[in-house]
Parts: structure tokens; sequence; C-alpha cells
């Protein structure tokens, strides 16, 4: 991973998964979002969630992943533009060891800058956000943290 990333690591529990004890598709967007949070923590923007909201989410299935196994969600930053963010995440279902070793599901998401929910309308990220993550207008992100 080249730009901002974090990683979350988790076990899938009972509400994760559909009655056959498979993860629910909707368990990898909440994986993803606790990985983003991670990310905003780690850059120190607390502030950033309640006016990024999603406007395009995608996610391709690969391996299924089973009640009570590990896995690890890696999300990066992948591109930084004015007034949106684009993520992408992975998911992988971890060994008994703690390596990665299967990858469930890959995708990507965009968040938009929406500081004034009465007004609507998107806004260019706060200039020290921008500076926090390492990028510039319609820039790829930066680097590693």
């Amino acid at each position: 991973m080249s730009g901002p990333y974090a990683v979350h690591r988790t076990r899938v529990e009972w509400i994760d998964t559909d009655a056959a004890g498979i993860y629910h598709n909707t368990t990898v967007a909440r994986f993803a979002e606790a990985a983003e949070a991670e990310l905003m923590r780690a850059y120190d923007l607390p502030g950033y969630f309640p006016v990024a909201p999603r406007v395009r989410y995608e996610v391709e299935f690969e391996a299924s992943v089973r009640f009570g196994e590990e896995v690890e969600t890696r999300v990066e930053l992948i591109r930084l533009g004015r007034s949106s963010m684009t993520f992408g995440f992975e998911v992988w279902r971890t060994a008994e060891d703690g390596e990665p070793n299967c990858r469930a599901a890959r995708g990507s998401y965009v968040t938009v800058h929406v500081p004034d929910k009465e007004r609507g309308g998107s806004a260019p990220w706060p200039a020290s956000w921008r500076a926090a993550l390492g990028g510039r207008a319609g820039s790829d992100a930066g680097h590693a943290h």
C-alpha cells in the first residue's frame, strides 16, 4: 500500500453472519469502516465521519468467512480530491498462525465532504486534513503513516 492506510483486526461474531454462519455482505462494509476509523484516528481527524457520507461503494466477494474466524481488513486512501476521498480495501481471512491467508473481499468506496447538512452540497476538505493526509487537490494520496 502506498497511500495512508490502516488495518483493523477482529473475529467474525455470530451477529456478523447469516443463519449458515457465513459472514453477511453488510459485515464487509462494517469491517472497512472500522479500518477507516483506525486511519482517521492515526491521522488525528476526529470530526471526519459526521461530514463524510459515502456516495459510492463497490465490493467483490472472493471467499467465505465463517463464525469464529479472524479477519484483517486493510483500508487505504487511494485518492484525495478537492472534496472527495477514494478508499480501497481488502478483507483477509487469518490463518491459525495469525498471518492473512485468503482474501475474502476487496473493493472501494468514495466519501464526500459535506460540512453543512442543512445546506447540503460538497465543499473542499479542510486544509489541515489535506496536510495531515499528505494530499493536494486532485492528487493521489500521500505516503503511508
